[in-house]
């Protein structure tokens, strides 16, 4: 017998369960499924999940809150499903530790590419002196030599550039926002800001990226941050 992944799905929606139940079994996921945030917490702990499905418009709690309470003693990738579009909601979401963040109505095919990156980055928690070489798709990063390739040439990046893909690197499939990436990059540095970044971003793109309009590796989240596409997916 295979031992399937758990997903729990935390949804108070029954049709929507029922989906995403029909949906997980049919991709060889076991699921569990509750309706309320104090049992979302508790299931958590108890069951040990491999991936959490999160609506954050639960009826007891909001979503944000679970974030937030579980990041304090889990690392268990969750991924947020809502409806909820503001990128305020989204930033604050991810800032918080969520792993990702799926907007209703989504796409089958998206969600379990979503999900089968969480699991297969779960854990794997970005450690601060990277070794060895990792490769995504043409693009190659050798941490021992702090050197960047695309299609094997050697790609000239400052200090600052090679931080900012080495990092979305070390989170490939997970949205980076904004000021996750600048408060590991800089600092604590206040006269740092998204402009800065943004500058850094498309010099970045300028040197890796075969059309920097259409990128390949990292692209934007609008109003939220960044993304570095996982090929293996």
């Amino acid at each position: 017998m295979k031992n399937l992944p758990i997903v729990l799905v935390v949804e108070d929606d029954k049709a929507i369960v029922h989906l995403l139940t029909t949906i997980l079994n049919a991709n060889d996921y076991k699921v569990l499924s509750v309706g309320t945030g104090r049992e979302a917490i508790s299931s958590i702990s108890s069951h040990c999940p491999d991936v959490v499905l999160l609506d954050l418009g639960l009826s007891d709690m909001d979503g944000i809150e679970i974030i937030r309470n579980v990041r304090q003693w889990s690392r268990v990738p969750i991924i947020v499903l809502s409806a909820r579009n503001r990128e305020k909601d989204k930033v604050e979401a991810l800032d918080l530790g969520a792993d990702d963040y799926v907007t209703k109505p989504f796409g089958t095919a998206e969600l379990m590419a979503r999900i089968r990156i969480a699991l297969r980055h779960s854990s794997v928690d970005g450690p601060d002196t990277p070794s060895g070489k990792a490769t995504n798709g043409a693009l190659t990063i050798d941490y021992d030599k702090r050197r960047v390739y695309v299609n094997n040439e050697e790609i000239h990046l400052t200090q600052i550039e090679y931080k900012i893909v080495m990092l979305t690197m070390l989170h490939i499939g997970k949205v980076l926002t904004y000021d996750f990436i600048i408060r590991s990059v800089w600092g604590a540095r206040p006269t740092v800001n998204n402009q800065i970044l943004r500058v850094n971003m498309a010099n970045i793109r300028r040197k890796i990226e075969a059309n920097p309009a259409d990128p390949q590796f990292i692209i934007t989240e609008t109003g939220v941050g960044y993304r570095m596409i996982d090929h293996d997916d």
